[in-house]
């Protein structure tokens, strides 16, 4: 293991009379279809050299992503900010386009994109399970959030805590059904299908779908939730049994494009290599210390007798050369260890305990293993 401390727009012409769901996809429909033969999806990659990223364009999501990458020396370079394609000078041969993350998933399926980081909600919104999308890295550690269902605190509602209370509510009947207002129309169905609510319909809305159910225009709603703030200033509330899924931010690509674009998987094995590394010297501290001892294994001994003390795994010890009486003698010890921020002064305070002095601190950068974990899945998942 090694370890780094700190030195184009859709065309206007009008749309055909689907549903809202249906017309969603079908302007989503991007040049570069996956094509059909013979009844049957084409699974070979479009004609094209370049590496395409798909990063999202805007909001939270979109700069906490760029900060990201750059922690991991990956700077996204931007010539102009209109513009909406990039580049990762570290990173040979692979573009970065920047688009809503709905668009991101909807173009990782039709090939017009090879990678990409969005949120794991609107992967499995827009994605609907099909299997040529693969999470590559399914905790990137922000934009953490819940897709979860939530009621009204009065009326009908004020006795009901949980989703096996609401299925078995008498009022919902096929002629009036539990009415609920979401943006995931994928997602909320399949849901309240697993729960045993038979009577519901869903309508779709945007903005500030908390205001919904005061408004007479649903029952319910099933939105994103972060702290839960806005639904209980909304007097609404989550219920047991009602949380989707929880999400955060993921690294995402397909199958096909990982077997078959050249270059691909040795640019998505570099990618995942920084963020684990980065990601994993998050809140870590390297902590120096000098200790005088008879031995390398005696002070070990001693390190090791203190819980917080353990380091990643087990303390690097290194003799401390010094010259006295004209004799270079090894009389003091040099202690390193990897310590979380959370233990750093109980660290310290044991260290000092059994001897320790001159203690040094520093924020680490990168832990790099001897192969992440998530590559080997990778190739596993690949069967490669």
């Amino acid at each position: 293991m090694a370890v780094f401390s700190t030195l184009p727009k859709y065309p206007s012409s009008p749309l055909p009379s689907f549903t809202i769901f249906s017309s969603f996809r079908c302007c989503a429909t991007t040049q570069s279809q996956v094509a059909v033969v013979n009844g049957r999806p084409d699974t070979k990659i479009s004609d094209r050299n370049e590496i395409r990223l798909g990063l999202p364009s805007k909001g939270r999501m979109a700069a906490d992503t760029l900060d990201l990458l750059k922690d991991c020396q990956l700077s996204v370079k931007q010539t102009n900010p209109r513009q909406y394609v990039a580049e990762i000078p570290q990173l040979s041969n692979l573009e970065v386009w920047f688009q809503r993350p709905k668009d991101i998933v909807r173009k990782l399926i039709s090939g017009d994109l090879d990678l990409g980081i969005v949120g794991l909600d609107t992967f499995t919104e827009y994605g609907q399970g099909n299997e040529d999308l693969i999470i590559v890295h399914d905790a990137l550690e922000y934009g953490d959030c819940r897709l979860s269902f939530a009621i009204p605190k009065y009326g009908i509602f004020e006795n009901i805590n949980s989703m096996e209370g609401l299925a078995q509510m008498p009022q919902w009947t096929e002629e009036k059904p539990l009415r609920v207002a979401t943006g995931f129309t994928y997602l909320g169905p399949k849901f309240m299908k697993e729960k045993g609510v038979k009577h519901v319909t869903f309508s779709t809305a945007d903005g500030a779908l908390e205001a919904a159910p005061a408004m007479g225009i649903a029952d319910a709603i099933l939105d994103l939730v972060s702290s839960g703030t806005t639904l209980k200033e909304n007097n609404l509330k989550e219920i047991e049994g009602g949380t989707v899924l929880e999400s955060q931010a993921v690294l995402v690509a397909t199958r096909r494009s990982l077997i078959q674009r050249k270059g691909l998987l040795d640019t998505t094995h570099e990618i995942l290599e920084r963020l684990e590394a980065h990601l994993r010297a998050v809140g870590q501290f390297t902590v120096t210390a000098n200790m005088r001892g008879s031995s390398a294994e005696e002070v070990a001994e001693r390190i090791l007798s203190q819980t917080s003390l353990s380091g990643l795994q087990g303390p690097t010890i290194s003799p401390v050369f010094g010259k006295r009486d004209g004799r270079v003698s090894a009389d003091y010890y040099a202690i390193v260890i990897c310590v979380p921020k959370k233990e750093l002064y109980k660290s310290v305070q044991q260290l000092r305990a059994i001897g320790g002095s001159g203690v040094l601190i520093s924020p680490l950068t990168y832990i790099f293993d001897e192969e992440t974990p998530r590559w080997r899945e990778l190739l596993s998942k690949l069967g490669l």
